[in-house]
C-alpha cells in the first residue's frame, strides 16, 4: 500500500478504457474512466499552478457531483490533502475547520456561494484561493478557469504511502469537531478491505446519495472506482427520486441509512416501478430496525448491514445477504482485514452475550486526529481504536450494536439501550420515526422517554404505551411520549439526541 491513491485512477483508465465510470445526474455528465482521469489531471495541474503541492490542504464544499470526484483524485495525485466539508455547517463552524486544517484552497459549489463569501469576509483562515463550481461570483475564480480542461497531461505523481490523503472532520455533536487524518496507505487498505468483504463487482451500478463529505459515501466512491464499476451520483437524498433513478439507471446496489430506508417506504406507489435490478442496499450509521429489514426482504431486496467509523475509513463489521434475514438486527462479523473485540472499561474481553465497547484494529485505522494528540491517545490504545459504541458479540462473533456509550440509559442500575426500544416502537403501524432518550428520574436515576413522529394523527400516547406491554421489560418501557413533526438528525441519519434531551429535559414521569 505504498502507492498514491490518485494514481489508481490513471491505472484504471488504462486497464478499462471503454468502461463508463460516472453518471452525474445533476449535471447530466457521463464519462468513461479515461475521461474522468483527464478531468482529475486538469484539477491537479491547476492546483500545482497555484503553488499547491505535497502536504497542502484543499477543502471541498459542494454537493455530490463529478467535480468532487475529480478534485479528490486530482489533489491526491500531487500529494495535496483533501478536506471534505459538511455543507450543512454555518460559516463560523466551517471557518473553524478551515483554520484548524490550515486549508489553502476552498473549492465550493454555487449553492454555497453565500456562506463562502461570509467565510472570506470574516477572515481567520489561510485560504488563498476561492474556486467556484458553476456560476462565478465577482470575488471567486471560476472552476473552469482555475482548472483548464485542456491541461489534461499527467502531473508528477507524489509518493503517497504514509503521506496524508484526507482529513475528515467528525460531526462535532459533543464538542468541537476533530479531523480524522488518513494516509494513502490507510485509505487504500480500507478500499481493499471493502472489496475483499462486500459483494461488489465491475458489473455493479452503484447509486451514491449520501453526501460525499462523509466516509459513508467517499469510501464506496473510491472502492467502486478502484474496481471499475459505474458510480451514479445524486446531489442529495430525495426518496421519490431515488426509486425513479433505481429504475431508469438499472441500479444494482446503493447505501441508505435507516432513516432513509424508512422515508423511501413512505413514497406513494413506489412498488409500481421496475426495481428488479436492485439486489441489495447497504445500511449503517445506526442500528436498522428489524421491521425495516423484514419489509425490504418482502420486496426481494436484501438489507446488508455495515458498521464502521470515519476513524476506520469505513470498515468495521459486515453482514451479507445470505445471513441477513436469519440474523436480522446484527451488524455481522469483522471485515476480512479487520479485528474486532468487545471489551469492558479495563479493555478486557467480555464474555459472549455481554455488552461492552466495540474496539477495532486494522491497517485502515486513521493515523490520528489532526493536531489532537491527546484525543488520539484516548481513542487509539495499543493499536486498537476505541469506538465509543456499545455492542454485544455472540459465541460466533456476530456483533450487534446497541448504542453509543453516551446514549445508554441507566435505569435502576440496569442498562437500557434506546435502540432496542426504538425497534419495538418502529413495528407499530402508526409510528413513522422515533428516537428514545433518557430523562432524569428521582426514583430510578434515568427513565426512557420516546419522541415520535406519527404516520397517522390518530396515534395516542396510551396506544404507544400499550404497544410496549409484553414486548419490553417494565424498566425498559417508556415512561412518557412526545409527538413532534421531525426527529433532528445529522447528515448520516443519526438522531441528534443531545438536541432532544435539551428539548425534553424531564424530569421523568414516575
Amino acid at each position: 500500500m505504498d502507492g498514491n491513491l490518485g494514481d489508481t485512477l490513471r491505472r484504471r483508465a488504462w486497464t478499462t478504457p471503454l468502461k463508463q465510470a460516472v453518471v452525474d445526474l445533476a449535471s447530466g455528465a457521463r464519462c468513461t474512466y479515461p475521461e474522468l482521469n483527464e478531468r482529475a489531471n486538469a484539477v491537479a495541474n491547476g492546483l500545482a499552478a497555484m503553488g499547491i503541492g505535497r502536504g497542502d490542504r484543499v477543502a471541498l464544499l459542494c454537493l455530490n457531483g463529478i467535480e468532487f470526484i475529480e478534485a479528490y483524485y486530482g489533489a491526491a495525485k500531487i500529494g495535496a490533502v483533501i478536506v471534505p466539508l459538511n455543507w450543512r455547517l454555518t460559516a463560523p463552524e466551517l471557518t473553524f475547520i478551515l483554520k484548524d486544517s490550515g486549508s489553502k484552497v476552498l473549492i465550493f459549489g454555487s449553492a454555497f456561494a453565500e456562506v463562502s463569501e461570509e467565510i472570506k469576509a470574516g477572515g481567520g483562515t489561510d485560504i488563498g484561493y476561492f474556486v467556484e463550481i458553476g456560476a462565478a461570483t465577482a470575488w471567486a475564480t471560476p472552476y473552469q478557469q482555475a482548472f483548464d480542461p485542456a491541461r489534461t497531461g499527467e502531473p508528477e505523481i507524489a509518493p503517497g504511502g504514509d503521506d496524508l490523503l484526507t482529513i475528515v472532520y467528525t460531526s462535532g455533536t459533543t464538542g468541537l469537531p476533530k479531523g480524522a487524518a488518513h494516509s494513502h496507505r490507510t485509505a487504500l487498505s480500507g478500499i481493499i478491505n471493502v472489496l475483499s468483504t462486500i459483494e461488489l463487482n465491475q458489473a455493479d451500478r452503484y447509486l451514491l446519495v449520501l453526501p460525499l463529505y462523509h466516509v459513508g459515501a467517499s469510501t464506496p466512491m473510491l472502492a467502486q472506482l478502484y474496481q471499475g464499476g459505474v458510480l451514479v451520483l445524486m446531489p442529495q437524498f430525495d426518496p421519490s427520486k431515488m426509486w425513479e433513478v433505481i429504475e431508469t439507471e438499472k441500479i444494482t446496489k446503493t447505501l441508505a441509512v435507516p432513516a432513509m430506508l424508512n422515508f423511501m417506504l413512505q413514497v406513494p406507489g413506489f412498488q409500481e416501478r421496475d426495481l428488479s435490478s436492485l439486489h441489495s442496499i447497504l445500511s449503517g450509521a445506526s442500528p436498522v430496525p428489524v421491521e425495516l429489514i423484514r419489509r425490504y426482504h418482502a420486496m426481494g431486496i436484501e438489507i446488508h448491514q455495515v458498521y464502521g467509523m470515519t476513524e476506520t475509513f469505513g470498515p468495521g463489521c459486515f453482514l451479507g445477504g445470505d445471513e441477513a434475514e436469519a440474523r436480522a438486527g446484527s451488524t455481522g462479523r469483522a471485515y476480512l482485514l479487520t479485528d474486532v473485540r468487545v471489551v469492558d472499561e479495563d479493555g478486557k474481553d467480555v464474555p459472549a452475550g455481554t455488552p461492552g465497547e466495540v474496539i477495532m484494529r486494522g491497517a485502515h485505522n486513521m493515523v490520528g486526529y489532526w493536531n489532537r494528540p491527546d484525543a488520539t491517545a484516548e481513542t487509539i490504545r495499543d493499536g486498537w481504536l476505541h469506538s465509543g459504541d456499545i455492542g454485544i458479540a455472540d459465541e460466533d462473533g456476530y456483533v450487534t450494536i446497541h448504542d453509543r456509550v453516551k446514549d445508554m440509559i441507566i435505569s435502576g442500575a440496569e442498562n437500557v439501550y434506546p435502540a432496542e426500544i426504538e425497534n419495538v416502537l418502529m413495528a407499530h403501524d402508526g409510528v413513522a420515526d422515533v428516537a428514545v432518550i433518557g430523562q432524569d428520574s428521582e426514583k430510578w436515576g434515568e427513565s426512557p422517554f420516546a419522541v415520535i413522529v406519527v404516520a397517522t394523527d390518530s396515534v395516542t400516547e396510551a396506544e404507544i404505551m400499550a404497544h410496549c406491554q409484553g414486548q419490553l421489560a417494565r424498566y425498559k418501557q417508556p415512561k412518557g411520549v412526545a409527538f413532534i413533526d421531525e426527529i433532528p438528525r445529522n447528515p448520516t441519519g443519526k438522531p441528534l439526541k443531545r438536541i432532544l434531551r435539551d428539548q425534553f429535559p424531564g424530569p421523568a414521569i414516575e
